[in-house]
């Protein structure tokens, strides 16, 4: 069992960053790829970014890509999300999810484990 926590959202203007963290709990959290999502108000819920379990290795979104960075502190059991050139567009709720292994998975139903979603609100 993992329980995902995030913290770190908040209200920035376009061009600002924001790092958002998630704590897990739960043993063995490094057998676990970690990812986050966003979802825009109206919106369905999208895919961001995803990082191994063991750190080494990543994939983003192609409207995140070169602006958001994805790593992992697994003595911290902690994931991270650096947001920097942030847009009006990148406004939503963001989630972090886990799933166990490595194979990386852009779809929310391939994680089993959620948390409670941290709001980013940009302004223009």
């Amino acid at each position: 069992q993992v329980q995902l926590v995030e913290s770190g959202g908040g209200l920035v203007q376009a061009g600002g960053s924001l790092r958002l963290s998630c704590a897990a709990s739960g043993r063995s959290f490094s057998s676990y790829s970690g990812g986050w999502f966003r979802q825009a108000p109206g919106k369905e819920r999208e895919f961001v970014s995803v990082v191994s379990g063991s750190g080494g290795a990543t994939y983003y979104a192609d409207s995140v890509k070169g602006r958001f960075t994805i790593s992992r502190d697994n003595a911290k059991n902690t994931v991270y999300l650096q947001m920097n050139s942030l847009k009006p567009e990148d406004t939503a709720v963001y989630y972090c999810a886990a799933k166990f292994g490595s194979a990386f998975k852009t779809s929310e139903n391939e994680y089993r484990y959620w948390g409670q979603g941290t709001q980013v609100t940009v302004s223009s």
